[in-house]
Parts: C-alpha cells; sequence; structure tokens
C-alpha cells in the first residue's frame, strides 16, 4: 500500500453501479465525530471510489479507518484509508476539512475563529502539495470566516474553495415547515441564508410548499399556517438547533456529515445542484469580497454560478448585516 500507516477495504471490483467509472477520491481532514460521520454517509452511499482520512492522531485515525472497512460487505465499493500522513490525500478530488477546535455550549461560532485560523494556516501548505488540484470544502466552524481565510492562504480559484454553510441549517428549516405543514420535508423548498450562524436568516419571498407560497399555506382549520410570528419563532429554532444538540451530546455530527456528504457528491456527480454553500461573492447584491452562503449550483468544477435570486429590502439588508459581521471578524484576524 502506497499510503504509510494506513487501513483500507473492498476491492475495487466490487460495484453497485451507484459511482462514475472514473476513479473518484474524498480526502478527509479530521477523524474527529463530523469526520467520521461525513466519511460513513460518503461510504454508505457510495458517492466515491476511495476515502482517505488524514489525523494527527495515527491511532485514532486508523481505528475510524478500520471500524469503517469492517462493514465492506454492507456497503458500495469503497476503499478506506487512513494515516497520519498527509500523503494520504494525494490526488483527491475534493478535501474536505472538518478539523478544528471544538465548539463549547453555548459559544457562538465567530469565537472559535482564532484558534481554527491557525490551524488552518499551518495545515494550507501540506494540502495543497497533496491534493494541489482539489475542491476544497470547509465543514469547520466558523466556516464562513474560514473559507475566506482558506481563499487567502490557498490563492485558489473562488469557485474550488467553499464550505457547508447553510445546507444543514436549510435542512433544519426544511424539517421544521414540513413538521408545521404535514407535508414530507421533500415537498418544501425554503432556504437559509447569509452568515452559518447568528445572523443567518430565511429566504421567505421564495419559500413555498409545492407551488404553494409559504405565507399563503392554510392549515385544515382554513387559516394561514405560518403567520409572521410562527415563521419569527420556526427561524429562531433553526438558528439555535446547533447549541441545543451541543448541550444535550457535546457535538453536532450527524446531519453535517450528510450535509458534507451531500456537497461532495453533488460535486463529483455534476449534479449542477442548487445548495446555499458559502463561498467568496463578487457584486451580490453589492457584496464582495466575503463569504456567505447564498443558492448555489453546485457541479464537478465546484460553485459555478451564485444565483440572482429575488429578495425583499429586509432580507437584502439581512444579507448585508452578515457581510458586516464576517467583515469585522476578518478584521480583527488580520484578513
Amino acid at each position: 500500500m502506497s499510503e504509510p500507516n494506513a487501513v483500507a477495504t473492498a476491492p475495487s471490483s466490487w460495484s453497485t453501479g451507484t459511482q462514475s467509472d472514473r476513479r473518484s477520491k474524498i480526502g478527509i481532514v479530521g477523524a474527529g465525530a463530523v469526520g467520521s460521520s461525513l466519511a460513513y454517509f460518503c461510504q454508505i452511499r457510495g458517492i466515491a471510489r476511495e476515502i482517505a482520512i488524514y489525523d494527527v492522531a495515527g491511532d485514532k485515525v486508523r481505528a475510524e479507518a478500520a471500524d469503517l472497512s469492517h462493514g465492506a460487505m454492507f456497503s458500495p465499493s469503497t476503499v478506506v484509508t487512513g494515516s497520519d500522513d498527509v500523503s494520504i490525500l494525494n490526488g483527491s478530488d475534493i478535501v474536505v476539512i472538518t478539523a478544528g477546535a471544538k465548539q463549547k455550549p453555548g459559544q457562538p461560532r465567530l469565537e472559535l475563529a482564532g484558534a481554527n485560523v491557525d490551524i488552518l494556516r499551518a495545515l494550507t501548505p501540506k494540502l495543497l502539495e497533496a491534493a494541489p488540484d482539489a475542491i476544497y470544502v470547509l465543514v469547520t466552524n466558523p466556516c464562513d470566516v474560514l473559507t475566506s481565510v482558506f481563499r487567502e492562504l490557498s490563492g485558489l480559484p473562488k469557485e474550488r474553495v467553499m464550505s457547508s454553510g447553510t445546507v444543514l441549517d436549510t435542512s433544519r428549516l426544511r424539517l421544521r415547515l414540513a413538521e408545521e405543514a404535514g407535508v414530507s420535508p421533500t415537498s418544501v423548498h425554503a432556504m437559509i441564508v447569509g452568515e452559518h450562524g447568528d445572523t443567518e436568516f430565511p429566504l421567505w419571498s421564495i419559500a413555498n410548499i409545492g407551488t404553494v407560497p409559504l405565507v399563503d399555506w392554510r392549515g385544515e382549520n382554513g387559516e394561514l399556517a405560518f403567520p409572521q410570528e410562527v415563521r419569527e419563532k420556526i427561524a429562531d429554532e433553526v438558528m439555535h438547533a446547533a447549541y441545543s444538540v451541543i448541550a444535550g451530546k457535546g457535538a453536532t455530527n450527524y446531519a453535517i456529515g450528510m450535509a458534507g456528504g451531500s456537497i461532495c457528491q453533488a460535486i463529483l456527480a455534476d449534479h449542477h445542484a442548487v445548495m446555499p454553500v458559502s463561498t467568496i461573492l463578487d457584486d451580490y447584491q453589492g457584496i464582495s469580497g466575503v463569504a456567505l452562503s447564498v443558492p448555489s449550483v453546485v457541479g464537478r468544477a465546484g460553485v459555478l454560478q451564485q444565483l440572482p435570486v429575488p429578495m425583499s429590502d429586509g432580507e437584502i439588508q439581512q444579507l448585508k448585516n452578515s457581510a458586516e459581521a464576517l467583515k469585522s471578524s476578518l478584521n480583527s484576524l488580520g484578513f
């Protein structure tokens, strides 16, 4: 095996037809709860032919790779490797960065910025040497700040640097709206945009259930189901959802692993999927030079387009508020 101290499984001849013919590789930085959950999701979905996990904790990363490997007969044809040598990421099509300081209960994501910028500064040269042609997806918080930092440190084109942004927040929003309306979350079309954090907000202007505008949806009693006070309550629940999970179990990992894995799938399968990933804006609603989540088309080359969707004057102002919060954080970090 070319990668040192690695664990692998599943011969490449095993195939379920769920993967493309070209050999694809996802590199994951960090074998903690989020990185391992993301690897598990990608493995059972058959998103890539190879999943390589890098972590400085050698025993931990090899054990995680071995544990995943032991389920080889139950999953599609995927080779799983783990090592504390960064060369394990060589040739990755996508590198997902999950490593970083852990968010404490009640701690705002932006407070993590300093520690995680230092980690990213040390990692970036090693990652670029191992995977110079990869698309980079940041999951570590504060993901918007770190997206801007990594773009500057790496010098990569902006379409090849993104974070998971508000993809998970959007899933949480659709779940809550579906629960209130009594429909499947897949029938809800709504999106959280802005900062992945305390200034995020829903785009109520374009939200709908099926083809019915959300604000016009009526319950069984014939009354409007989503008046302003209900929408505000749901938005607040979504914004604080991570804090309640962290308070209860110490971390969020399963849903963010699925969100990150879904982004990887959209990239490798060239889905041209519309997702609220966070990447550097360039004159989007007058905002430039900062990474925020807006509806974006994601495919094999990364972020292909940022969609100019309708927004109310209030929503535009909320987006600008998000931008100002992130610019302030970046300035305090010297970026």
